[in-house]
């Protein structure tokens, strides 16, 4: 009797903890409450039972229906697609090539190496990945990193499209209307007024263009997004404007690519044109793969002038030893992405070298001279698959630290490489096998010394006329009623002289 009164009374109590007050159950609170100091067992229990008590209840709330949302949108990855379907139903005769990394293996390896984001994101990144190649005409994809965000991060996704597919049709359709729009403003021709003012004979220096698609720093596409799930947005191309602004900016990503860039120099565009600016900048200075991975064709190492800007995977190629790799001058290392040069391109633009067709002999002399008056020295840089070693270092530390991931078992260790100016980048190799992946906020290492924004030009000095203009007092209007007689006597007057001139040519 008395066992049954007390599963009695335990019932009654915790239909009484359950029971709503002002839409807050007590039961669930308790055992939240309990859940947390089992879980994260601290050293103040009290302070923790405390601060607890005071979380509001609505933030509970809140986060509990975005994770529900979270995994309605992640359920998504898990699901087949009806090319899957398709497939295992034996009726889809071609054969469907994926051109899918090995997220598992890569994963493993970067666990090794104590990088990555973790098994469990890692393979819902491959199930985001898998979705991206569904829904694009795509040759080639990876996971090319993480960037982090003050509100959300950003899953970068570097793709390669099909020939003729993915290519911008409205970003070049809005680029024309603008540049008509500049050439309408420039040829408005409108007939002076007598009391104009002067304009300005000033010229702003002609615009660098940006390269074209599958060439220099837009030769892949990217794709973000901020959660294995979310749609995948394709960032736009970037310009050499956008590359030059950004190194002399530092902004933390928000993680909204809408968001506004507010910096000195302004930055010409919003945070996807900034995140795909930093993502040409981490690639051309951080994608390195083993000497004699790749290689040029035979027809193109015979021309040594030429820049390269383009390779092959060398077939032959065997891999090199651990020690090989390990070495620290990374000679054995080679950048496969083009250096950017200062110009913001990765192949150097003339901007005063115009077409010499459509043009008269005199005009020819005179862009001739032109050019020799606006000469700019041609930029070079590190060409395609330069070595590594020649990197530069930062403040008397190398461009690169290079280790083992184990040296208690070398024979199953893989070769590291860690960026030491963007940190966050690095490159794994084992054999015929290597990656590279980014992880960080996006922002390169200066050295010891404070970032120094850029300043803001000095104002411009007063009108030097070197005593041309005298100041004067102005005229009373007495004095101007007097001035005004004599123009008017002087109009009359020439008004007759030009009639009677006028008449004895009549004669």
């Amino acid at each position: 009797m008395i066992g049954i009164n007390m599963e009695e009374e335990v019932f009654n109590a915790k239909t009484f903890l359950k029971k709503s007050f002002d839409d807050e159950n007590l039961y669930c609170k308790l055992s939240g409450l309990i859940n947390n100091v089992l879980t994260e067992r601290p050293k103040d229990a009290v302070e923790l039972i405390e601060n607890y008590m005071r979380k509001p209840v609505e933030k509970e709330k809140d986060a509990s229906i975005e994770q529900t949302n979270l995994a309605k949108t992640q359920i998504q990855l898990f699901e087949k697609t009806k090319e899957e379907d398709v497939g295992e139903g034996g009726e889809f005769e071609e054969e469907f090539d994926i051109p899918l990394p090995n997220c598992a293996h890569q994963s493993f390896l970067f666990e090794q190496a104590a990088i990555g984001v973790g098994r469990e994101e890692m393979q819902r990144i491959f199930l985001a990945l898998k979705q991206l190649i569904f829904n694009h005409p795509l040759t080639s994809i990876r996971f090319w990193g993480k960037l982090f965000g003050l509100e959300a991060n950003y899953i970068v996704a570097e793709v390669e499209f099909r020939e003729g597919e993915g290519e911008d049709e409205e970003e070049e359709k809005e680029e024309e209307k603008v540049e008509t729009s500049l050439d309408d403003e420039e040829s408005d021709d409108a007939p002076a007024e007598e009391n104009e003012l002067p304009k300005s004979t000033w010229k702003p220096p002609p615009v660098v263009p940006k390269e074209e698609a599958r060439t220099g720093a837009n030769k892949k596409v990217y794709f973000v997004c901020n959660r294995p799930g979310d749609t995948w947005v394709k960032l736009p191309h970037v310009t050499p404007t956008e590359i030059n602004v950004s190194r002399q900016i530092r902004k933390f990503l928000t993680g909204s690519l809408e968001a506004p860039v507010l910096s000195y120099p302004p930055f010409p565009g919003v945070e996807k044109n900034y995140l795909r600016a930093q993502i040409a900048r981490i690639s051309s200075s951080t994608q390195i793969s083993p000497a004699g991975f790749y290689m040029f064709d035979d027809d193109e190492e015979e021309e040594e002038d030429e820049i390269h800007e383009s390779y092959t995977v060398n077939i032959e190629f065997e891999g090199l030893s651990l020690r090989e790799l390990v070495e620290p001058s990374m000679s054995n290392w080679v950048h496969h992405t083009q250096h950017i040069l200062p110009q913001g391109r990765c192949v150097w633009y003339n901007p005063y070298e115009k077409p010499e067709e459509d043009f008269d002999e005199d005009e020819l002399e005179e862009e001739e001279e032109e050019a020799q008056r606006n000469y700019v020295p041609p930029e070079t840089g590190p060409n395609l698959l330069s070595s590594v070693d020649g990197d530069q270092s930062i403040d008397e530390i190398p461009a690169w630290s290079v280790q083992l991931s184990s040296r208690v078992l070398p024979e199953y260790a893989i070769t590291v490489a860690k960026s030491n100016r963007w940190p966050g980048a690095y490159a794994v190799a084992k054999g015929k096998f290597y990656e590279n992946v980014y992880i960080g906020w996006g922002q390169k290492y200066i050295g010891s010394g404070a970032f120094t924004p850029t300043q803001p030009p000095p104002t411009l000095e007063e009108y030097n006329d070197e005593g041309q203009t005298q100041e004067m007092d102005d005229p009373t209007v007495e004095e101007e009623k007097v001035l005004k007689e004599r123009e008017d006597e002087a109009r009359k007057a020439a008004e007759e002289m030009e009639n009677v001139d006028d008449e004895d040519e009549d004669d």
